[in-house]
């Protein structure tokens, strides 16, 4: 069982910067690719980033290359999300997830096991 803990969102100016944060129980989590989702107001949930269990590999949402960045650190069992220049539309909860069937970073929410409650980011224009 893994359980998962977001923090670090908040309210920002649009332009401005957050960094997310993801902490994790269980001395397996090292072993789990990460993901980050975002639901906004009416809408689906939807992929942000992931990054495989080694943190050699990530996978972005194609609109967000190049705002925002997903990182590991397995000794502190936490996975972070640096979020710049941020945009109104960044407006969401954000979730972290763990799987337990890939080692890979991926995109499928159905691939994601463990949930964490949510952080939720607001964009201020």
């Amino acid at each position: 069982q893994v359980q998962l803990v977001e923090s670090g969102g908040g309210l920002v100016q649009s332009g401005g910067s957050l960094r997310l944060s993801c902490v994790a129980s269980g001395r397996t989590f090292s072993t789990y690719a990460v993901g980050w989702f975002r639901q906004a107001p009416g809408k689906e949930r939807s992929f942000v980033a992931s990054i495989s269990w080694s943190g050699y590999s990530t996978y972005y949402a194609d609109s967000l290359k190049g705002r925002f960045t997903i990182s590991r650190n397995n000794a502190k069992n936490t996975v972070y999300l640096q979020m710049n220049s941020l945009k109104s539309e960044d407006t969401a909860i954000y979730y972290c997830a763990a799987t337990t069937t890939t080692r890979r970073a991926t995109s499928l929410e159905a691939d994601y096991v463990y949930w964490g409650q949510g952080t939720q980011v607001t964009v201020s224009s």
